[in-house]
């Protein structure tokens, strides 16, 4: 998927293409974990599909839920989900840095190697 640290450094045009195909599956993961949440929250809670979106919304956001929970299942969904939330978020931000600290880790073995680093 990437260039080896031998070839030359992916033209400015191809890189930011790149950087957006990482975005939209940055956004695919999201929008995926959002629905676990909402699916989950109108299963286990019994919430209306608006509230269910609030709530994955606010866990997957950081914000904490906004409504209060009153089953067994649905406090072990929430706590699941809000600890699922947290590597998606990681996760997320992996895949949006990794081309942009890809590009800055070929540049610097390009230079280090005595090539052009354009």
């Amino acid at each position: 998927m990437y260039e080896h640290r031998s070839t030359p450094l992916l033209p400015l045009r191809k890189f930011v293409h790149r950087v957006v195909g990482h975005v939209a599956l940055s956004a695919l993961v999201l929008v995926g974990s959002l629905a676990i949440g909402v699916i989950g929250y109108h299963v286990f809670e019994g919430f209306s599909w608006i509230d269910s979106l609030l709530n994955a919304s606010m866990i997957l956001g950081g914000m904490g839920p906004v409504n209060e929970l009153h089953t067994s299942a649905g406090k072990f969904f929430a706590s699941f989900y809000a600890l699922f939330s947290g590597v998606v978020f990681l996760v997320g931000a992996g895949i949006i840095v990794a081309p942009v600290f890809h590009r800055f880790i070929h540049k610097f073995h390009l230079e280090h190697l005595g090539g052009s680093g354009r």
